[in-house]
């Protein structure tokens, strides 16, 4: 079974919220664990985020096309559900989505400009035509194709873009090694970032590969 790794653009917000928070300076949108087409039109999905909770309480209680929501904050994630009246744009691609015969792998992550990474999973017979069909109102940049690995796709794709490029970054310079070849600070200079900022990507890379594969 085949797979691809896409970057899509809606060109118009699926919704006042959408917007709000892609517009927010103290709001990062990191990834969608949940985003379904139900059968009378409406949608639900599930948000993670990081930043100002109040601001996220904010923009959620303005927009009339909320049918409900529930929000909830932890220590450094917030989580937002959501049911609502989507864009014609967003039912244009999930209904594409649903009548494909691919699926659409979670979590979708969030980049750094604003788009959205998504695991798209098929047979290989129908993949390459569905992928020319998707609807015009959706850019789609074809980020790469190979065969899919279920467990290793899945794990790498619970990252953030930027703990994504962080984890790429510590393997090249030599951090992971035996015995190791490079400090936190080597992969802060690779990356040009901060050595804070890069010890916090590590440790919750970290964290999120030592919970998936610790016995439950």
């Amino acid at each position: 079974m085949r797979y691809a790794q896409i970057v899509l653009t809606l060109l118009e917000p699926t919704s006042p919220t959408e917007a709000a928070l892609a517009a927010a300076d103290d709001i990062t949108r990191e990834q969608l664990h949940h985003l379904d087409l139900l059968d009378d039109g409406t949608a639900t999905t599930l948000y993670e985020m990081s930043g100002n909770v109040d601001r996220v309480r904010e923009i959620t209680a303005a927009d009339d096309a909320l049918i409900d929501y529930q929000i909830s904050a932890g220590t450094d994630r917030i989580t937002v559900y959501a049911h609502f009246e989507p864009s014609e744009e967003l039912t244009e691609l999930l209904e594409f989505v649903r009548t494909s015969e691919l699926i659409l792998d979670m979590p979708i992550e969030y980049t750094d400009d604003g788009r959205v990474r998504a695991l798209v999973i098929g047979q290989a017979d129908t993949f390459q035509a569905a992928l020319a069909n998707v609807p015009g109102p959706i850019d789609v940049e074809l980020a790469r194709i190979g065969e899919y690995e279920p467990e290793s796709e899945r794990l790498y794709a619970q990252l953030t873009e930027r703990q994504q490029e962080t984890l790429l970054a510590a393997l090249e310079v030599g951090y992971y090694r035996t015995p190791r070849e490079a400090t936190q600070r080597d992969v802060a200079d690779y990356l040009d970032r901060s050595d804070g900022t890069v010890g916090e990507h590590l440790r919750k890379i970290e964290a999120t590969v030592l919970t998936a594969i610790a016995p439950q």
